[in-house]
């Protein structure tokens, strides 16, 4: 079976409290607080998962970070990727800057780590659905 590996990303320490130790955010937390961000931009309709999230979601647990996938890059700073469709009627490319520019504040208030890439790819639109009466 192969072997996942799991690389954390280090957080940068204040300074003068270095004597403390090393703070480290696991990949899972980064694309926790990424998939948190895009569902908070207006005219995201959802996020793209595989099965195992989409099961997951039908027993009533909400998965996070469906649709975010994370990086190193060769600096060692983070490269998030996400999967989005987006609802009909939003400007595709007004809501991807949004998208990036939310995920990027949001990292780095809630982590201090800086992305080198946030890369939005819409994989859909999503039309709204008429209620059968």
């Amino acid at each position: 079976m192969a072997e996942k590996l799991t690389q954390s990303f280090v957080q940068p320490t204040p300074v003068g409290k270095e004597e403390l130790g090393q703070i480290e955010v696991a990949p899972e937390v980064i694309e926790v607080i990424a998939g948190i961000a895009v569902n908070e931009v207006e005219g995201v309709a959802a996020t793209r998962g595989n099965f195992a999230s989409g099961v997951v979601e039908r027993f009533g647990k909400k998965v996070h970070s469906k649709g975010v996938k994370t990086n190193v890059s060769e600096e060692g700073k983070i490269i998030v990727d996400v999967y989005c469709t987006v609802k009909y009627g939003a400007t595709i490319p007004k809501v991807a800057k949004e998208i990036q520019s939310n995920i990027r504040q949001t990292i780095m208030n809630m982590t201090s780590i800086e992305t080198a890439e946030v890369n939005v790819h819409i994989t859909g639109i999503q039309f709204e659905q008429e209620e059968v009466k």
